[in-house]
């Protein structure tokens, strides 16, 4: 059996709130979750047990970067994520969301 922090289940209840199409990012989960343990976050999704269903491939970098996957940030593991963001509609050019701010999707 996984051990699950209640950080962690916290971090994969928001993330499964971003719809297809949408990305949100590592400090938007840390601000709905009242910390700025950014990297914590990061972490969580880094280790997530239930990847599609919580889908931490819509988790991106403050800036619009990609940012890493799987707790790789080169080679086949950032071409899977971008992938799997642009088969959701995402546009990406040279590892960066192009229409970030308009796809942005924040925690109310």
């Amino acid at each position: 059996m996984i051990k699950i922090s209640p950080f962690s289940k916290k971090v994969y209840q928001l993330t499964k709130q971003v719809p297809k199409g949408k990305v949100t990012t590592y400090k938007q989960i840390a601000k709905a979750l009242n910390t700025k343990a950014y990297q914590e976050v990061g972490q969580a999704l880094r280790n997530n047990p239930y990847a599609p269903k919580v889908p931490c491939h819509r988790v991106i970098k403050t800036n619009g970067l990609i940012g890493g996957f799987n707790g790789k940030t080169k080679g086949k593991e950032i071409l899977k994520k971008i992938s799997l963001l642009k088969k959701e509609g995402v546009k990406i050019k040279e590892n960066k969301v192009l229409n970030f701010k308009t796809i942005l999707f924040t925690f109310s």
